[in-house]
């Protein structure tokens, strides 16, 4: 494929959609040809599929949800990423297979072989080119979830995102070209981080 696949990845709240807009720009401005896409999500039955695993108040089995977020990979991988890739964009996603094995692995207790060989089936085996994990301390997940909406899984009580994050951290070190990112600090350090991985990746000049 001609085109790079870069995954942020991490907890909620822990300003990857703010570091994806920032990526985005960084990209534009060395002449890239991006496109920013996010899971669940990304396309519109991939969305509709979002709703309903996300909305509060609804009763998802583990194994359901995992089903869930499956379905809307396969769906977006191959309606959208794909083909983007072929095309030779540079893909900025919000979450892989990575919040999968985090959430559903380590945060759910369901297992982690069955999570890999779903994650094999719905991406077509594909694997990111750059995947960047941005962890921070779980104070700031409350303190900058005050004034915001939370859906279904951003009320799990402080057991599950504690299980989540070893999960992340655990991945990390097991996962090609992953790098984690302290997201406790500034947003420009964060980004400078970012940039010194495109150079490093030859993802820009």
């Amino acid at each position: 494929m001609n085109g790079k696949f870069i995954v942020l990845e991490g907890p909620d709240r822990c300003g990857k959609s703010t570091q994806a807009k920032m990526l985005v720009n960084t990209l534009l401005s060395h002449g890239k040809d991006v496109l920013l896409t996010r899971e669940p999500g990304g396309t519109p039955i991939a969305e509709d599929i979002r709703q309903m695993v996300l909305q509060p108040g609804r009763d998802v089995r583990p194994m359901t949800e995992l089903l869930l977020y499956e379905a809307a990979r396969a769906q977006h991988t191959q309606e959208k990423i794909l083909p983007a890739l072929e095309a030779g964009k540079i893909v900025i996603c919000e979450r892989y297979t990575l919040s999968t094995c985090a959430y559903q692995g380590y945060g759910r207790g369901l297992p982690l072989k069955t999570i890999d060989t779903l994650n094999k089936i719905a991406s077509f085996g594909l694997v990111p080119d750059l995947t960047l994990v941005f962890l921070m301390s779980d104070k700031y997940f409350t303190e900058r979830g005050e004034y915001l909406f939370s859906d279904r899984l951003e009320q799990e009580d402080l057991t599950f995102r504690q299980k989540m994050r070893k999960g992340y951290t655990d991945l990390v070190k097991k996962t090609k070209n992953a790098h984690l990112i302290d997201a406790d600090k500034n947003i420009d350090m964060v980004q400078a981080e970012v940039v010194e991985l495109l150079h490093r990746y030859n993802i820009v000049d």
